[in-house]
């Protein structure tokens, strides 16, 4: 269960003693006013670029250490010029980007169209198993050219109508980086360069003086991690941080919290090749068995919404008329009753796997879907790890004879179509899918080649036919997040804050935002 730190005197102490807070006492407080002190729920596993799809890697090095060629908006989904000034399909098969000139690399080095099509033919077609590479790509490989400077071309396999927005997804290096290793602290041209990592304490990035668009307001960014959300609102609210992520409605951030609705949803995912989740109706008494209305309530506090699939409105495929899972616990125990009459071994026991500070109150949440699931007579037992850990069992290829397990998992669909999440979460070898069928596999196939409402209506039916065909999920919620932001710096958080937080979008308060030239 997260202690809730009531008093200021204790969260100070908690965090001196956690690794050497800034305190805040006279003038600035002890702190610098140019830098931007950030305290998040983890440290980054890495900074490769090509594993930014993953949270707690893209929140730090996306846009802002490295960049992509396009940049998507999060408000409306436009899709934004960067790297690539202009873009256009000049075949069927194949779409052309103009490079952006006049751009360096942190390092001094220029970026030119070489690097462009390097990065992308690193990131999907090398042997390196880049998380954007399956979550954006599956196992379609590009064929990259760059003839010359200036431009970059790519070739699919089959028509694609949204490769650009899949490309928006892959962060831009140096063609010298490694293609055999995956680097933990890359070179990219984006407004800050890491400075100074001091593994297990913190991280600070500088501004990149050679960056070639607008210069961002403050000089210095310092990351800091605290697995605690009180402790993150502690350090808000006792000005010894400007900004903290993922932090709970009862961590007392008080009016420094800041509401927003972000991308994610939270769901359990279900190991159905292991008796006994393989028998689909003890995949059903689970969603039978799953309270959403009331972990949204109790738990979340309202922040949030009850989950009938894994997207949440806004993104293309959304079904908006898909009911929720009714909550009925003698449905789940006649189901689970019913199967362990045929033989099914229903006693054998579950792994109920959760990542620590994955969201607010995930270890509360855990603990009530435990209980859930025992009193319909499954057999459960609560493993919380690491994100290393976690990974091991999100990501194929899953590690051997795990037996049985549910997994947490919170997906966030930052790209706004649903064809990113249908290919990691539901195509049967998907990288973050554990079950399906080659028949569903070939419906969701035959809905990504479709364009406008025809590609709407056929993710939409997707969304309302897996959980009759196939049944890997439980879905909880659609997460909101609350920011804890000091009154010194301006900034709105969007949808994507949650994924990739832009530092050039934040100002002094006393100043006025400027845009990218």
């Amino acid at each position: 269960m997260r202690r809730v730190l009531a008093a200021p005197a204790v969260a100070l102490a908690v965090c001196t003693l956690a690794a050497g807070c800034t305190v805040a006492n006279t003038a600035h407080g002890g702190y610098d006013p140019d830098t931007l002190r950030i305290v998040i729920s983890q440290e980054p596993p890495t900074l490769e670029p090509c594993e930014s799809s993953l949270t707690s890697t893209g929140i730090v090095v996306r846009s802002n250490i490295t960049e992509p060629l396009i940049e998507r908006d999060p408000d409306t989904g436009d899709l934004q010029p960067l790297l690539s000034t202009a873009w256009r399909q000049t075949a069927p098969d194949q779409w052309t980007f103009d490079i952006r000139r006049g751009v360096t690399f942190s390092d001094g080095a220029p970026f030119t169209a070489k690097d462009a099509a390097f990065s992308i033919d690193r990131a999907v077609n090398s042997d390196l198993q880049c998380n954007v590479d399956g979550y954006v790509f599956g196992d379609d490989k590009l064929v990259v050219a760059a003839p010359d400077e200036n431009t970059v071309t790519i070739a699919t396999p089959k028509p694609d109508p949204i490769l650009p927005l899949r490309i928006s997804f892959v962060e831009i290096v140096p063609f010298n980086t490694s293609t055999t290793e995956k680097v933990r602290e890359p070179i990219g041209t984006g407004p800050y360069a890491i400075a100074d990592w001091e593994y297990g304490q913190k991280l600070l990035l500088t501004r990149n003086d050679r960056y070639w668009g607008a210069k961002p307001a403050f000089a210095r960014a310092e990351y800091q991690w605290r697995s605690e959300g009180s402790v993150r609102a502690a350090m808000i609210t006792n000005d010894e941080a400007d900004i903290a992520t993922s932090l709970g409605p009862e961590d007392g951030a008080g009016d420094r919290g800041v509401p927003f609705q972000n991308n994610e949803t939270t769901a359990l995912r279900m190991q159905a090749t292991e008796a006994p989740l393989n028998d689909i109706r003890v995949r059903q008494a689970i969603n039978y068995s799953v309270n959403r209305t009331g972990i949204v309530k109790a738990l979340f506090r309202g922040l949030g919404e009850p989950a009938s699939q894994l997207i949440p409105s806004g993104v293309v495929g959304y079904n908006d008329h898909l009911p929720l899972w009714p909550h009925d616990l003698d449905k789940a125990k006649t189901l689970i009753a019913e199967a362990k009459a045929d033989g099914v071994p229903v006693d054998r026991q579950i792994r109920l796997i959760g990542r620590t500070a994955q969201f607010p109150k995930i270890s509360e949440t855990i603990e009530v879907l435990q209980s859930e699931f025992a009193e319909i007579g499954l057999n459960v037992k609560i493993e919380m790890m690491d994100t290393a850990g976690q990974l091991q069992y999100q990501l194929r290829p899953f590690p051997a004879d795990t037996g049985p397990y549910l997994l947490m998992i919170m997906h966030g669909n930052q790209a706004g179509d649903a064809a990113f999440t249908l290919d990691q979460y539901m195509l049967s070898q998907g990288p973050q899918s554990a079950y399906g069928t080659p028949e569903f596999d070939a419906k969701i196939r035959a809905a990504e080649a479709l364009t406008g409402q025809d590609r709407q209506d056929a993710f939409a039916k997707l969304f309302a036919e897996e959980p009759q065909q196939i049944m890997q999920f439980a879905y909880i919620a659609h997460m909101k997040g609350i920011l804890g932001k000091s009154p010194r710096v301006d900034y709105t958080p969007n949808s994507a804050t949650g994924d990739e937080m832009r530092l050039s979008e934040m100002t002094p308060a006393s100043a006025d935002r400027t845009d990218r030239s």
